[in-house]
């Protein structure tokens, strides 16, 4: 991909900032009541400026990626609609993760909370801070399940349809704690 394409494709997504836009959030927490954490930051989304919640998936635990000597995690999706761009929403993102407080000590480790971009409309972003589609989202069943959970026909772009990977990915290790309301 040249550099020129990646940065049109920014260059756009920054100009669109007025229109409303449907962007996934995986929400993950496996510190200080992962259960109260997520219902907490599901309600601190819909307060972000100039965005709506839409709906929220159901909590499920799951094992951690990496490290294993940690505790399980508790992870959800939510879809809201914003007019804040992607950068301005990661920012408001990592505000609140800030306010949860969230300390990054390890990749892959324990956190009190982690909030992701997975899709924003149909974009591909690629800056220095932020990817579009979330980068290893097509490898994990703690994000697809969730997400298929609130729309089985979304697709991720150049990987293809929610269902179809899905259906590729183990899944069995997940457990709902707490249905969507």
């Amino acid at each position: 991909m040249s550099q020129n394409s990646t940065i049109d494709r920014t260059a756009s997504a920054s100009h669109t900032a007025s229109l409303n836009h449907t962007v996934y959030i995986g929400l993950g927490s496996n510190l200080e009541d992962p259960v109260q954490q997520l219902k907490t930051a599901l309600n601190e989304l819909d307060q972000l400026p100039r965005t709506k919640r839409i709906r929220a998936s159901s909590l499920y635990s799951s094992k951690p990626v990496g490290p294993q000597d940690q505790p399980d995690f508790v992870n959800a999706v939510a879809c809201l609609s914003t007019e804040l761009t992607p950068i301005e929403l990661l920012d408001a993102l990592q505000a609140l993760e800030q306010s949860h407080r969230r300390v990054r000590e390890r990749h892959w480790g324990p956190r009190t909370l982690d909030l992701d971009i997975l899709l924003y409309d149909e974009q591909i972003i690629e800056q220095p801070r932020l990817i579009i589609p979330h980068a290893f989202m097509h490898t994990r069943g703690f994000v697809l399940l969730p997400l298929a959970e609130i729309d089985a026909h979304l697709s991720i772009p150049n990987k293809g349809s929610i269902s179809d990977i899905l259906s590729n990915i183990a899944t069995d290790d997940l457990q709902i704690l707490t249905k969507s309301e």
